[in-house]
């Protein structure tokens, strides 16, 4: 076993460029409609599209369905270049890449993203708000977050003219789901027996239902799930807290009908058998099941104070809990206890609501364990310009009442707080208590270890999400846990595609991103442990980088306004080359000059 020594990565010299910020709508709806007319032939070659739609739907289409336009002269474009080009109908991304020209959707499905100002890299597109990326040639999305592709046009040359032809119902939807199976199984509804059943409705739970029917699956799929709503935009909750169930469904009840998908609402799993294959539920009902995927999420961690009975203090779980905070805390004071970042991000949201915004922390700067302390302060006093008040080193006491609702927060310091609405986050844990006397292994805090296709110590069953600890490839395969949206949405699909003996190592790089006052910070990588933070660009005028760094290597970056360089360092992550902290340092990142967008 001796002298076998792993070979080292490459290393990356750099250059940084200031970027101009690209305006973004972090809340703008998911929601929207996938197109049945996607035309995906580019460059004249056969496409990924479903034998329904080549067999049914094409028959149908007609000229007037379809535009076609000249967008450039082919010399505009080099190779490695991307151009947002109109087409009178709608808009379409112009791609060149080897000498080949590609066009497809030129908006990111997830929040509308323009991917001209993403990154192009090996025959992808990455988002540069969120970091999805999607295939030039197919439109299909490959990392996430998001659920659809992307539609793609076909692409000919005629007298040195680049010429797309579209279908104009797709420049407008800008997004297609993938080809699905239906179930070919008869069973009735009630029947207490499915081929795959999903615990959770989150984006690992609902990716890994989709993804199982993308992939050819054609027995039953139950997801259950304590909510009492469809799969919903959760990060948006504390972002957008008037937002309803409706406005942030990720899909329709119809889509789930049409693809036979059954959701079980508010259903309570208490006990899992694994030698039976049975989960037990709160109500007694009984469902068992050849393959099981557990990806229940977080529980909020509870906060030790007097006054457990007074009314009008939230964990923020639900829409039902985001609408009920705003209307409480309209010209009212609000306290948010933690400063992790959802209290941060409802602190935020509060301002221009509340009369008062306090926050209560026990370290002395918010975000100093993810972020460092250098960005933590510059974002404190963005917050502070916003008349957002801190207590830090500081925790709470008592909640005192006045006819059962909320009127003053007191401090273990003796301060005391005009509080009309309260919110705790303080971050949460893994829901995983119903799993104790299962047989399915968890560690001391309750997290689930898998192996690299998403399965537990018990053979057929999977779990994934905020509930799991992982092989990270990034970090040599470490066990982690990363309890982002992203990464979910990774973990559903690997977890699908193992079930179906298609076995997919998770390759991502975490991507996170959060709002505040209409700013965004993008986060890539994993930074947990980092020993120090190279700054590059104005902490003042929150426009920078941040590169966190472990031991000489980066390990993380995080921006804000200096779009898209953290979808360019994934790209690097991605690609298995070493950032040295001394690259960063000088500030000569090279690997940020290419011939870019127009």
């Amino acid at each position: 076993m001796g002298g076998c020594l792993s070979k080292p990565k490459p290393e990356v010299k750099v250059e940084l460029n200031l970027l101009d910020k690209e305006k973004e709508v972090d809340l703008m709806s998911p929601n929207g409609k996938a197109s049945p007319f996607s035309e995906c032939r580019p460059n004249g070659s056969l496409g990924h599209c479903s034998d329904e739609d080549s067999m049914t739907l094409r028959p149908q289409r007609k000229h007037r369905d379809f535009i076609e336009a000249s967008v450039c002269h082919v010399k505009d474009l080099e190779n490695g270049q991307m151009r947002e080009v109109d087409l009178g109908a709608g808009r379409a991304l112009l791609i060149k890449e080897h000498g080949e020209f590609f066009a497809m959707g030129h908006k990111c499905p997830h929040y509308g993203a323009p991917l001209v100002k993403g990154v192009l890299s090996k025959g992808h597109v990455r988002c540069p708000w969120h970091g999805a990326c999607f295939n030039i040639a197919t439109g299909d999305i490959e990392d996430f977050p998001g659920l659809d592709s992307l539609p793609t046009f076909q692409v000919r040359v005629e007298k040195e003219k680049v010429i797309i032809r579209a279908n104009k119902q797709a420049l407008q939807t800008q997004r297609r789901s993938k080809a699905m199976s239906k179930c070919s199984a008869v069973i009735n509804s009630s029947t207490g027996f499915s081929h795959v059943l999903i615990i959770g409705s989150g984006p690992a739970a609902l990716v890994c239902a989709e993804t199982l029917r993308q992939e050819g699956f054609t027995d039953r799929i139950v997801m259950c799930t304590m909510d009492k709503h469809l799969p919903y935009d959760r990060p948006k909750l504390s972002k957008s807290l008037e937002s309803t169930a409706e406005h942030l469904q990720l899909r329709s009840s119809e889509f789930f009908q049409v693809h036979d998908i059954e959701i079980l609402l508010e259903k309570e799993v208490v006990s899992v058998d694994v030698k039976t294959r049975t989960v037990i539920f709160r109500d007694g009902f009984k469902m068992e099941y050849r393959k099981l995927f557990i990806a229940t999420g977080s529980r909020p961690k509870p906060l030790s104070y007097k006054g457990k009975d007074v009314g009008n203090v939230f964990h923020l779980r639900t829409p039902e809990d985001a609408n009920g905070i705003a209307t409480l805390a309209s010209s009212k004071n609000a306290v948010i206890v933690g400063t992790s970042f959802i209290g941060m991000e409802v602190a935020a949201a509060l301002t221009d609501k509340a009369h008062s915004v306090s926050v209560i922390g026990i370290e002395a700067v918010p975000f100093r364990k993810a972020l460092g302390e250098k960005v933590g302060k510059a974002l404190m006093k963005l917050f502070e310009l916003n008349r957002v008040k801190f207590y830090m080193l500081n925790e709470v006491w008592e909640m005192r009442g006045h006819n059962g609702q909320l009127k003053e927060v007191v401090l273990k310091s003796g301060k005391v707080l005009r509080a009309d609405v309260c919110v705790i986050g303080i971050g949460s844990g893994p829901a995983t208590a119903f799993l104790k006397q299962s047989g399915v292994h968890m560690d001391s805090k309750g997290f689930i270890p898998v192996n690299k296709t998403m399965q537990t110590n018990i053979d057929g069953v999977f779990a994934g999400g905020d509930v799991v600890t992982f092989p990270l490839a990034l970090r040599s395969n470490k066990k982690v846990n990363i309890p982002h949206w992203q990464m979910a949405h990774v973990h559903g699909r690997v977890a699908a595609l193992s079930m179906m003996g298609k076995a997919s190592d998770i390759k991502t790089v975490p991507y996170f991103w959060t709002a505040m006052f209409g700013k965004s910070i993008r986060y890539a990588g994993y930074g947990e442990g980092f020993d120090d933070v190279v700054i590059q660009g104005d902490l003042d005028e929150l426009k920078f980088v941040a590169f966190y760094t472990k031991s000489e290597e980066v390990v993380a970056v995080a921006s804000m306004n200096y779009d898209p360089i953290v979808s360019r360092v994934a790209e690097v992550f991605r690609s298995g080359k070493t950032i040295r902290k001394r690259d960063v340092e000088t500030g000569d990142m090279s690997w940020l000059i290419d011939k870019g967008s127009q």
